[in-house]
């Protein structure tokens, strides 16, 4: 695009002159910049928010095939996640490492997986009343918590750069990757509040809990695009350190629980088909 078209205009020359209506200008851009950006770090929580609403379409009890089909999706979606919406970010970060780009991946995950582990220690030394599925349910719900910590950071960084930058298709390319994330976190907020509730918690108390695990997301947004020269740094280590959290909540309590009554194979088809839609809508919203 041409833009000595724009600047032959008498509206650009009295934009240049005039400092007082240029001041103005820049304001009232600013201010709207700053409602579109309000408005897109949202969106992904919106997304978690209308996921967790689902609890309320879910019968009063919840048959035992039922809930480990629920599990069986729930890891499946987990695991894809990890895989794209986190390792493979991570690498695409660290390509100054050259062939050496798999250590913060590496390091991440098992940091993450040492976290899960520590905090599942202590929930056995503190001896809660809670049963095996609450305490399953527990560690779903701290897994996709730290899940979505990265992943609002990493949209603070798209909008810091869309931020920084007088192109307005980086905002429109930044809001556009909120609507994929939110659409994304959809089953993630659905497979918080229906375990909760099949584990005897009220309807509304399981959405809230849904809900409070996306709400970190635009916490986190905010946080990254206000300290964005500490917090990018350090995301790649952030993102394999969630995906190992939630790689070790799967494999050490998910599809344990899933397969305790023998219905091994069916769990296996909800798994995949769990893996299949986050994939689906990791490479086609990414």
């Amino acid at each position: 695009m041409n833009l000595k078209f724009f600047t032959n205009f008498p509206l650009y020359e009295y934009y240049k002159t005039n400092s007082c209506f240029r001041q103005q200008f820049i304001v009232r851009g600013v201010k709207q910049l700053s409602l579109l950006t309000i408005a897109g770090l949202l969106v992904p929580f919106l997304g978690t928010s209308l996921g967790a609403s689902c609890v309320f379409l879910m019968k009063k009890n919840i048959h035992n095939n039922a809930q480990n089909a629920l599990l069986g999706f729930a890891s499946g979606v987990m695991t894809a996640a990890s895989v794209w919406s986190l390792i493979l970010p991570a690498m695409d970060m660290c390509e100054n490492f050259g062939r050496l780009k798999f250590i913060p991946v590496v390091l991440g995950i098992v940091l993450g997986i040492i976290l899960l582990d520590v905090i599942d220690k202590i929930a056995d030394i503190i001896k809660t009343k809670t049963n095996r599925e609450k305490k399953s349910t527990n560690m779903l719900l701290l897994a996709v918590t730290i899940h979505n910590i990265p992943e609002g950071m990493a949209v603070g960084v798209v909008f810091a750069a869309a931020l920084k930058s007088s192109d307005a298709v980086s905002l429109a390319g930044a809001i556009a990757l909120a609507i994929g994330i939110a659409i994304q976190n959809f089953p993630e907020g659905a497979i918080i509040s229906l375990p909760l509730a099949s584990d005897g918690k009220s309807k509304p108390k399981a959405f809230w809990y849904g809900v409070l695990s996306g709400a970190v997301e635009p916490v986190f947004a905010i946080i990254t695009i206000l300290l964005t020269s500490i917090v990018v740094p350090a995301l790649p280590y952030l993102l394999c350190l969630a995906a190992g959290a939630m790689i070790y909540v799967v494999i050490s309590e998910l599809i344990p629980q899933a397969c305790e009554n023998g219905n091994s194979k069916f769990v296996a088809y909800t798994f995949v088909v769990g893996f299949l839609i986050m994939l689906m809508a990791d490479v086609a919203l990414g």
